[in-house]
C-alpha cells in the first residue's frame, strides 16, 4: 500500500507526528511503543532533535493512545501489518524530504512493538537504514540484507521479552556479519526508559541508555 504527497502529509497533520531539526543532517525515525504516540515519544524527538539529529515519529495507530496495558493490548491486536509499513515508509519518505537531511541513510529508534518494526525495516530497507536502537524487543529473522549498526538495551527484568528470543537475535545478528552492542540494565523492567510509566521508570538506567543511544547515533550515522 502507497501513499501520496496528500495522504503523507494528512497523516502529519492528524496524528500530530514530531519533525524537529536543528542544524542537522543526520535523520532519525522513532517508533513508538504499543501505547501510542504520546507525548513521551512527542517530547524524545525533541531531545533528539537538540543533539543535532533529525527525528520524525510515525503515528501507527492514527491517533489512538492508550494508558492502560489492556487498552494497548486492544490497540495493538487491531494493527494492520501493510497499514503500519505504509505509515514508516511515508515516515521515510518525509526525513528524506526534509533539507536539513542531507545523508540517504538513516537511524531507527524503537520500543518493544516498535523495537519489533524497527529491527524488521534494517531488513527490508537496507538500503536506507545505517542505524538501529532497539529497547526491549527482539524480532526473529534473517538478517544477511542488513547495511545496519545494531544497539540493543535490554531490561533485567522482562516479563514481555524472552530470553531466548534475546539469544535468537543476537544469534541471527552474529550470522549475518552484523556488528551489534547488547546492554542490559541491573533493576530494571520492561519500559525502564518511559518516564511517563511511574510503575517501570528508572532514572539512572535512563540516563545511561541515553547517553549510549546519542553516541552511538552521532558516530554510526557520521560514518
Amino acid at each position: 500500500m502507497s501513499r501520496g504527497k496528500s495522504d503523507l502529509a494528512e497523516l502529519v497533520a492528524d496524528t500530530n507526528a514530531i519533525a524537529a531539526a536543528i542544524r542537522a543532517r543526520s535523520g532519525v525515525l522513532v517508533l513508538h511503543a504499543w501505547w501510542g504516540l504520546n507525548a513521551f515519544f512527542k517530547d524524545l524527538c525533541k531531545r533528539l532533535a537538540r543533539e543535532g539529529l533529525v527525528a520524525f515519529a510515525p503515528d501507527l495507530y492514527h491517533g489512538h493512545v492508550a494508558t492502560t496495558i489492556e487498552d494497548a493490548k486492544q490497540l495493538r491486536s487491531k494493527l494492520n501489518k501493510q497499514q503500519v509499513e505504509a505509515d514508516i515508509a511515508a515516515g521515510i519518505e518525509y526525513l528524506q524530504g526534509l533539507d536539513a537531511v542531507t545523508s540517504p541513510h538513516l537511524g531507527v529508534i524503537g520500543f518493544s512493538l516498535g523495537a519489533y518494526y524497527a529491527l524488521g525495516l534494517s531488513i527490508d530497507r537496507p538500503d536506507v537504514i545505517r542505524a538501529v536502537v532497539a529497547f526491549y524487543g527482539t524480532r526473529t529473522g534473517d538478517y544477511a540484507r542488513s547495511q545496519a549498526t545494531y544497539l540493543c538495551h535490554l531490561a533485567e527484568t522482562d516479563e514481555w521479552v524472552a530470553a531466548s528470543g534475546v539469544k535468537k537475535l543476537d544469534k541471527a545478528l552474529r550470522a549475518a556479519h552484523r556488528s551489534a552492542t547488547f546492554y542490559t540494565y541491573a533493576g530494571t523492567g520492561h519500559w525502564f526508559f518511559e518516564k511517563d510509566r511511574a510503575d517501570a521508570y528508572n532514572p539512572k538506567a535512563t540516563r545511561l541508555a541515553w547517553q549510549r543511544t546519542v553516541a552511538f547515533l552521532r558516530d554510526t550515522l557520521a560514518a
